[in-house]
Protein backbone atom coordinates (compact mmCIF):
# COMPACT_ATOMS: atom_id res chain seq x y z
CA UNK A 1 0.00 0.00 0.00
CA UNK A 2 1.21 3.51 -0.77
CA UNK A 3 1.57 6.24 1.83
CA UNK A 4 1.80 8.90 -0.89
CA UNK A 5 0.49 8.90 -4.44
CA UNK A 6 0.83 12.07 -6.51
CA UNK A 7 -0.14 12.52 -10.15
CA UNK A 8 0.69 15.53 -12.30
CA UNK A 9 1.26 18.07 -9.52
CA UNK A 10 1.79 21.58 -10.88
CA UNK A 11 2.50 24.83 -9.04
CA UNK A 12 3.29 28.19 -10.62
CA UNK A 13 4.22 31.41 -8.81
CA UNK A 14 3.59 34.80 -10.35
CA UNK A 15 1.74 35.54 -13.56
CA UNK A 16 2.36 36.62 -17.12
CA UNK A 17 5.97 37.00 -18.20
CA UNK A 18 7.13 36.81 -14.57
CA UNK A 19 5.47 33.46 -13.93
CA UNK A 20 7.77 30.72 -12.67
CA UNK A 21 6.66 27.10 -12.77
CA UNK A 22 8.20 25.74 -9.57
CA UNK A 23 6.71 22.27 -10.07
CA UNK A 24 5.83 21.17 -13.58
CA UNK A 25 3.94 17.90 -13.35
CA UNK A 26 5.32 15.65 -10.62
CA UNK A 27 4.28 11.99 -10.34
CA UNK A 28 5.40 10.40 -7.09
CA UNK A 29 4.74 7.14 -5.25
CA UNK A 30 5.98 6.42 -1.72
CA UNK A 31 5.23 2.88 -0.45
CA UNK A 32 4.43 2.46 3.23
CA UNK A 33 7.39 1.64 5.46
CA UNK A 34 10.02 3.07 3.13
CA UNK A 35 12.28 6.10 2.98
CA UNK A 36 12.14 8.01 -0.31
CA UNK A 37 14.73 10.71 -0.89
CA UNK A 38 13.69 13.69 -3.02
CA UNK A 39 17.02 14.91 -4.30
CA UNK A 40 17.87 18.12 -6.11
CA UNK A 41 19.57 21.52 -5.85
CA UNK A 42 18.00 24.60 -4.30
CA UNK A 43 15.21 25.84 -6.53
CA UNK A 44 14.55 22.41 -8.03
CA UNK A 45 11.00 22.17 -6.64
CA UNK A 46 11.54 19.94 -3.60
CA UNK A 47 10.03 22.16 -0.93
CA UNK A 48 7.15 23.28 -3.14
CA UNK A 49 6.30 19.62 -3.71
CA UNK A 50 6.39 18.92 0.02
CA UNK A 51 4.20 21.93 0.75
CA UNK A 52 1.57 20.65 -1.65
CA UNK A 53 1.70 17.14 -0.19
CA UNK A 54 1.34 18.51 3.36
CA UNK A 55 -1.59 20.83 2.43
CA UNK A 56 0.41 24.04 2.99
CA UNK A 57 0.02 24.92 -0.71
CA UNK A 58 -2.81 24.03 -3.03
CA UNK A 59 -1.67 22.58 -6.37
CA UNK A 60 -2.70 24.45 -9.52
CA UNK A 61 -3.47 21.09 -11.08
CA UNK A 62 -2.90 17.41 -10.46
CA UNK A 63 -3.93 15.20 -7.58
CA UNK A 64 -2.30 13.78 -4.45
CA UNK A 65 -3.46 11.24 -1.88
CA UNK A 66 -1.52 11.26 1.38
CA UNK A 67 -2.19 8.75 4.19
CA UNK A 68 -5.36 7.74 2.36
CA UNK A 69 -6.79 11.26 2.02
CA UNK A 70 -6.96 13.76 -0.84
CA UNK A 71 -4.80 16.79 0.01
CA UNK A 72 -7.27 19.27 -1.51
CA UNK A 73 -10.61 17.80 -0.41
CA UNK A 74 -9.50 16.43 2.99
CA UNK A 75 -6.67 18.66 4.26
CA UNK A 76 -7.58 18.30 7.95
CA UNK A 77 -7.54 14.50 7.72
CA UNK A 78 -4.12 14.63 6.04
CA UNK A 79 -2.70 16.93 8.72
CA UNK A 80 -3.94 14.65 11.50
CA UNK A 81 -1.86 11.75 10.16
CA UNK A 82 1.46 13.33 9.21
CA UNK A 83 4.44 14.99 10.81
CA UNK A 84 6.46 17.76 9.16
CA UNK A 85 9.91 19.11 9.95
CA UNK A 86 10.85 22.02 7.69
CA UNK A 87 14.14 23.57 6.67
CA UNK A 88 14.16 25.91 9.66
CA UNK A 89 13.44 24.98 13.26
CA UNK A 90 9.84 25.99 14.05
CA UNK A 91 10.45 26.59 17.73
CA UNK A 92 10.08 29.50 20.16
CA UNK A 93 13.41 30.85 21.42
CA UNK A 94 11.82 32.30 24.55
CA UNK A 95 10.48 28.95 25.74
CA UNK A 96 12.38 25.99 27.13
CA UNK A 97 12.70 22.76 25.21
CA UNK A 98 10.12 21.12 27.46
CA UNK A 99 7.70 24.04 27.04
CA UNK A 100 8.05 23.95 23.25
CA UNK A 101 7.17 20.26 23.09
CA UNK A 102 4.30 20.68 25.56
CA UNK A 103 2.94 23.45 23.34
CA UNK A 104 3.18 21.24 20.26
CA UNK A 105 1.22 18.57 22.13
CA UNK A 106 -1.51 21.01 23.10
CA UNK A 107 -1.75 22.24 19.50
CA UNK A 108 -2.35 18.61 18.52
CA UNK A 109 -5.15 18.58 21.11
CA UNK A 110 -3.42 16.36 23.65
CA UNK A 111 -4.41 16.94 27.25
CA UNK A 112 -1.93 18.93 29.34
CA UNK A 113 -0.94 15.75 31.20
CA UNK A 114 -0.44 13.72 28.02
CA UNK A 115 1.47 16.57 26.37
CA UNK A 116 3.84 16.74 29.34
CA UNK A 117 4.34 12.97 29.31
CA UNK A 118 5.03 12.90 25.58
CA UNK A 119 7.43 15.84 25.87
CA UNK A 120 9.45 13.99 28.50
CA UNK A 121 9.62 10.87 26.30
CA UNK A 122 10.84 12.82 23.28
CA UNK A 123 13.39 14.82 25.27
CA UNK A 124 14.92 11.54 26.40
CA UNK A 125 14.77 9.97 22.93
CA UNK A 126 16.54 12.94 21.36
CA UNK A 127 19.16 13.27 24.12
CA UNK A 128 17.84 16.65 25.26
CA UNK A 129 16.87 15.83 28.85
CA UNK A 130 19.78 17.76 30.37
CA UNK A 131 18.77 20.85 28.39
CA UNK A 132 15.01 20.38 28.79
CA UNK A 133 14.48 23.37 31.08
CA UNK A 134 16.82 25.78 29.34
CA UNK A 135 15.46 28.39 26.94
CA UNK A 136 16.16 27.75 23.28
CA UNK A 137 18.39 30.83 23.16
CA UNK A 138 21.04 28.64 24.77
CA UNK A 139 20.63 25.73 22.31
CA UNK A 140 23.08 24.95 19.52
CA UNK A 141 21.88 24.59 15.94
CA UNK A 142 21.96 20.82 16.18
CA UNK A 143 19.93 20.83 19.39
CA UNK A 144 17.29 23.06 17.81
CA UNK A 145 16.99 20.75 14.81
CA UNK A 146 16.59 17.74 17.10
CA UNK A 147 13.91 19.56 19.07
CA UNK A 148 12.10 20.55 15.88
CA UNK A 149 12.14 16.94 14.71
CA UNK A 150 10.89 15.84 18.13
CA UNK A 151 8.00 18.28 17.76
CA UNK A 152 6.99 16.67 14.47
CA UNK A 153 6.73 13.33 16.29
CA UNK A 154 4.58 14.51 19.16
CA UNK A 155 1.60 12.38 18.06
CA UNK A 156 3.65 9.47 16.66
CA UNK A 157 2.80 9.97 12.96
CA UNK A 158 3.43 7.02 10.71
CA UNK A 159 4.16 9.35 7.78
CA UNK A 160 6.88 11.93 8.26
CA UNK A 161 8.00 14.69 5.90
CA UNK A 162 11.55 15.89 6.51
CA UNK A 163 12.40 18.92 4.38
CA UNK A 164 16.20 19.29 4.32
CA UNK A 165 16.41 18.40 8.03
CA UNK A 166 20.20 18.69 8.28
CA UNK A 167 20.66 22.01 6.49
CA UNK A 168 23.15 24.16 8.39
CA UNK A 169 24.27 21.43 10.77
CA UNK A 170 27.89 20.53 11.44
CA UNK A 171 28.99 17.00 10.38
CA UNK A 172 28.67 15.55 13.88
CA UNK A 173 25.14 16.89 14.39
CA UNK A 174 24.18 15.67 10.92
CA UNK A 175 25.27 12.12 11.75
CA UNK A 176 23.35 12.28 15.04
CA UNK A 177 20.20 13.26 13.19
CA UNK A 178 20.72 10.44 10.70
CA UNK A 179 20.67 8.02 13.63
CA UNK A 180 17.38 9.49 14.83
CA UNK A 181 15.88 9.07 11.36
CA UNK A 182 17.06 5.46 11.20
CA UNK A 183 15.37 4.80 14.55
CA UNK A 184 12.09 6.10 13.18
CA UNK A 185 12.42 3.83 10.14
CA UNK A 186 13.16 0.83 12.38
CA UNK A 187 9.92 1.59 14.23
CA UNK A 188 7.97 1.38 10.97
CA UNK A 189 7.59 4.99 9.88
CA UNK A 190 7.34 6.08 6.26
CA UNK A 191 9.55 9.06 5.45
CA UNK A 192 9.78 11.47 2.54
CA UNK A 193 13.15 13.17 2.86
CA UNK A 194 14.15 16.14 0.75
CA UNK A 195 17.84 16.92 0.58
CA UNK A 196 20.55 18.49 -1.53
CA UNK A 197 23.19 16.34 0.20
CA UNK A 198 24.00 13.33 -1.95
CA UNK A 199 25.59 11.32 0.83
CA UNK A 200 22.45 11.83 2.92
CA UNK A 201 20.20 10.34 0.26
CA UNK A 202 22.68 7.52 -0.29
CA UNK A 203 22.82 6.70 3.42
CA UNK A 204 19.13 6.93 4.31
CA UNK A 205 16.86 6.40 1.31
CA UNK A 206 15.47 3.12 -0.02
CA UNK A 207 14.60 4.88 -3.25
CA UNK A 208 15.74 8.20 -4.67
CA UNK A 209 13.79 10.61 -6.85
CA UNK A 210 15.89 13.23 -8.65
CA UNK A 211 14.05 16.49 -9.39
CA UNK A 212 15.34 19.45 -11.36
CA UNK A 213 13.55 22.55 -12.68
CA UNK A 214 10.30 21.26 -11.22
CA UNK A 215 10.23 17.88 -12.97
CA UNK A 216 11.40 14.40 -12.03
CA UNK A 217 14.34 13.42 -14.22
CA UNK A 218 15.27 10.04 -12.71
CA UNK A 219 14.33 7.64 -9.93
CA UNK A 220 15.39 4.30 -8.52
CA UNK A 221 17.62 2.87 -5.82
CA UNK A 222 21.04 4.42 -5.32
CA UNK A 223 22.66 1.42 -7.01
CA UNK A 224 20.27 1.62 -9.96
CA UNK A 225 21.00 5.29 -10.48
CA UNK A 226 24.73 4.77 -10.21
CA UNK A 227 24.56 1.92 -12.74
CA UNK A 228 23.17 4.38 -15.29
CA UNK A 229 26.54 6.06 -15.71
CA UNK A 230 28.53 3.01 -16.65
CA UNK A 231 30.00 1.32 -13.60
CA UNK A 232 33.49 1.48 -12.15
CA UNK A 233 36.52 3.41 -13.39
CA UNK A 234 40.24 3.47 -12.72
CA UNK A 235 41.90 6.80 -12.05
CA UNK A 236 45.66 7.20 -12.50
CA UNK A 237 47.83 10.17 -11.53
CA UNK A 238 50.98 10.14 -13.68
CA UNK A 239 54.18 11.33 -11.99
CA UNK A 240 55.80 13.05 -14.99
CA UNK A 241 53.60 15.33 -17.15
CA UNK A 242 55.80 14.43 -20.10
CA UNK A 243 54.69 10.80 -19.75
CA UNK A 244 50.96 11.56 -20.02
CA UNK A 245 50.85 10.84 -23.74
CA UNK A 246 52.56 7.48 -23.36
CA UNK A 247 50.33 6.52 -20.43
CA UNK A 248 47.25 7.53 -22.44
CA UNK A 249 48.31 5.27 -25.29
CA UNK A 250 48.73 2.35 -22.89
CA UNK A 251 45.30 2.84 -21.31
CA UNK A 252 43.59 3.44 -24.65
CA UNK A 253 45.00 0.18 -25.91
CA UNK A 254 43.45 -1.73 -23.03
CA UNK A 255 40.13 0.11 -23.09
CA UNK A 256 39.45 0.44 -26.78
CA UNK A 257 40.12 4.17 -26.82
CA UNK A 258 37.95 5.14 -23.83
CA UNK A 259 40.66 6.82 -21.74
CA UNK A 260 39.96 10.40 -20.58
CA UNK A 261 42.89 12.77 -20.01
CA UNK A 262 43.25 15.84 -17.78
CA UNK A 263 46.60 17.54 -18.32
CA UNK A 264 46.12 19.99 -15.44
CA UNK A 265 45.81 17.28 -12.80
CA UNK A 266 47.93 14.70 -14.68
CA UNK A 267 44.94 12.35 -14.30
CA UNK A 268 43.84 9.61 -16.66
CA UNK A 269 40.50 7.89 -16.24
CA UNK A 270 39.52 4.63 -17.86
CA UNK A 271 36.38 2.47 -17.43
CA UNK A 272 36.68 -1.07 -16.17
CA UNK A 273 34.30 -4.00 -16.00
CA UNK A 274 36.63 -6.29 -14.07
CA UNK A 275 37.05 -4.40 -10.80
CA UNK A 276 40.26 -5.05 -8.91
CA UNK A 277 41.53 -7.35 -11.66
CA UNK A 278 41.37 -4.44 -14.06
CA UNK A 279 43.26 -2.28 -11.57
CA UNK A 280 46.05 -4.83 -11.31
CA UNK A 281 46.26 -5.10 -15.10
CA UNK A 282 46.58 -1.31 -15.51
CA UNK A 283 49.41 -1.25 -12.95
CA UNK A 284 51.21 -4.01 -14.86
CA UNK A 285 50.74 -2.34 -18.25
CA UNK A 286 52.05 1.02 -17.03
CA UNK A 287 54.98 -0.61 -15.27
CA UNK A 288 55.94 -2.52 -18.42
CA UNK A 289 55.74 0.76 -20.37
CA UNK A 290 58.04 2.45 -17.84
CA UNK A 291 55.41 5.00 -16.72
CA UNK A 292 55.79 6.11 -13.10
CA UNK A 293 52.59 6.98 -11.23
CA UNK A 294 51.84 8.95 -8.06
CA UNK A 295 48.46 7.40 -7.37
CA UNK A 296 46.00 4.87 -8.74
CA UNK A 297 42.54 3.95 -7.47
CA UNK A 298 39.40 2.05 -8.37
CA UNK A 299 36.45 4.45 -8.20
CA UNK A 300 32.79 3.50 -8.03
CA UNK A 301 30.13 5.91 -9.28
CA UNK A 302 28.65 8.28 -6.72
CA UNK A 303 25.29 10.01 -6.68
CA UNK A 304 27.16 13.18 -7.53
CA UNK A 305 28.35 11.50 -10.73
CA UNK A 306 24.74 10.60 -11.47
CA UNK A 307 23.52 14.12 -10.82
CA UNK A 308 26.20 15.74 -12.95
CA UNK A 309 25.37 13.42 -15.84
CA UNK A 310 21.64 14.08 -15.54
CA UNK A 311 21.74 17.85 -15.03
CA UNK A 312 25.21 19.06 -15.97
CA UNK A 313 25.77 20.49 -12.48
CA UNK A 314 26.37 19.36 -8.92
CA UNK A 315 23.49 18.85 -6.52
CA UNK A 316 24.81 21.51 -4.15
CA UNK A 317 24.85 24.20 -6.86
CA UNK A 318 22.44 27.08 -6.32
CA UNK A 319 19.43 27.55 -8.54
CA UNK A 320 17.40 30.34 -7.02
CA UNK A 321 14.92 31.06 -9.78
CA UNK A 322 11.93 29.65 -7.93
CA UNK A 323 13.10 31.13 -4.63
CA UNK A 324 13.23 34.60 -6.17
CA UNK A 325 9.63 34.19 -7.32
CA UNK A 326 8.28 32.90 -4.03
CA UNK A 327 10.47 33.30 -0.97
CA UNK A 328 11.92 29.97 0.04
CA UNK A 329 9.75 27.94 -2.33
CA UNK A 330 12.44 25.51 -3.38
Amino acid sequence: MNAITAEGLVKTFGSGEKAVKAVGGVDLVVPEGTVVGLLGPNGAGKTTTVRMLTTLLAPDSGRAVVAGHDVVREPQAVRSKIGLSGQYAAVDENLTGRENLWLFGRLYQLSSKDASKRAAELLEQFNLTDAADRTLKTYSGGMRRRLDLAGSLIVRPQLLFLDEPTTGLDPSSRLDLWDVIRERVAEGSTILLTTQYLEEADALADNIVVIDHGVIIAQGTADQLKAQIGGERIEVIVHDPEALGKAEQVLNLGSGGQCLRDDHTRKLTVPTHTGSKGLIQVIRDLDEAGVAIDDIALRRPTLDDVFVKLTGRHAEDEDTQAETAKGRAS
